[in-house]
């Protein structure tokens, strides 16, 4: 069983929600349907980046580095080039 570390942005206002969970699809489901409170304003979300961990100890730990400081930097660095595409897409409309 794999477990996953996962970043998401809402479509709605840009945040960005980091999670963890063994189930990557129905998790993204859930978000997008309102089942999940920290999120439910923010709809819709879409997955932008994940990793996949071969055990639930060591995903949330990621999860809780991805959540830091240091971790959002790291994100947006893995992110840059998707980051910055977006940013001049939304700056056209």
């Amino acid at each position: 069983m794999f477990y996953y570390v996962y970043v998401l942005q809402s479509l709605k206002d840009n945040h960005f929600y980091t999670g963890s969970t063994a189930n990557l699809e129905q998790r993204i489901a859930d978000h997008n349907a309102g089942k999940t409170k920290s999120t439910q304003n923010r709809r819709p979300l879409k997955l932008i980046y994940f990793e996949g961990y071969l055990n639930k100890i060591d995903a949330a730990k990621r999860e809780i580095f991805l959540k830091s400081g240091s971790g959002k930097r790291y994100i947006k660095k893995q992110l840059a080039h998707y980051l910055n595409l977006n940013l001049l897409i939304n700056n056209k409309k």
